[in-house]
């Protein structure tokens, strides 16, 4: 029989592209076994990237249902969907708004207008921060406003007191970083007792305070003035009334300390931290009531 030349080579090409197809077959199949397999890839197909290829070699599990991470933040490795917001830098805290004080207000306030029926309730701010507490929010329940003079020292340890205070209704202002002797420093030491306490007050609640206190004494020093200046301070607070309720006399004591030596215009300090001073204040408030005065901020007794 007589083979046609074009007919076998026909019957070739058509023979090579056979075994061509069956070996992309099993090749495929292959693949497909080795995605089924749960230690290796998944079944379903990988992410797509823009040219709508996919990508066959996305773990199992791993893979987004949106786009594949790109090279800078592989699979894994990349900053949480949050991360942005958590490394963007925290909100600075809005400060206090505080009424003008009346033109003629002296650097140094010792009282106010005695003409007035206002008088202001400042505490020396240190001590067990449950006292503290209490003293604020029997005050609140009055809705009287105290004036606090914290200690820096005190903010280190309970720094969540700040806005409590402001929170509360009350003014915040400095008393120094350590309570300690400020009239008998150096005026450099003297200055950086009063700075670190501004610089504590200014990152809790965004402001120095409009008020600095010296501690160990009811009055500044010429140079203790002069330091409480340069640090940005434009009025220092003395007080009239010093009831010795750091002594803890009894509650009734206490009382009876305040309202004998208060009158229109007194600045009265007091101190938290002291059982006796919670335990005194609502018959403090009561008397003032009596005596027609009103408690009230050292900034207001002021306006």
């Amino acid at each position: 029989m007589t083979v046609d030349r074009r007919t076998v080579l026909r019957t070739t090409v058509k023979l090579a592209a056979l075994a061509s197809a069956g070996g992309l077959l099993t090749a495929c199949g292959d693949t497909g076994r080795r995605r089924a397999d749960p230690g290796s890839f998944a079944v379903r197909p990988g992410p797509v990237d823009p040219s709508g290829t996919v990508d066959p070699a996305w773990p199992a599990g791993e893979g987004p249902a949106s786009p594949a991470p790109t090279a800078s933040a592989p699979a894994g490795e990349g900053p949480a969907p949050d991360a942005a917001a958590a490394s963007a830098p925290p909100v600075p805290p809005v400060p206090p708004v505080l009424p003008p004080l009346a033109a003629g207000t002296p650097f140094e306030v010792a009282y106010g207008p005695r003409t007035g029926r206002n008088v202001a309730l400042t505490c020396h701010g240190s001590g067990d921060p449950a006292l503290a507490a209490a003293l604020l929010e029997t005050a609140e329940k009055r809705g009287v406003g105290l004036t606090v003079m914290v200690v820096g020292s005190w903010l280190d340890q309970q720094p969540q007191m700040a806005r409590r205070i402001l929170d509360g209704g009350h003014e915040l202002g400095n008393h120094t970083q350590n309570h300690q002797n400020i009239s008998a420093m150096s005026p450099d030491r003297a200055r950086d007792e009063i700075a670190q306490c501004a610089e504590r007050l200014q990152r809790l609640t965004g402001s120095i305070g409009r008020w600095f206190r010296p501690s160990a004494a009811q009055y500044a020093t010429p140079m203790v003035r002069e330091q409480a200046r340069a640090v940005g301070y434009e009025h220092v607070l003395a007080f009239d009334v010093d009831p010795r309720d750091y002594a803890d006399p009894t509650a009734a004591e206490l009382q009876r300390r305040v309202l004998n030596s208060v009158r229109g215009g007194s600045v009265v300090a007091l101190h938290l931290g002291h059982r006796c001073t919670v335990d005194a204040l609502p018959g403090i408030l009561d008397g003032l009531a009596k005596a027609g005065l009103t408690p009230v901020t050292a900034s207001r007794l002021c306006a």
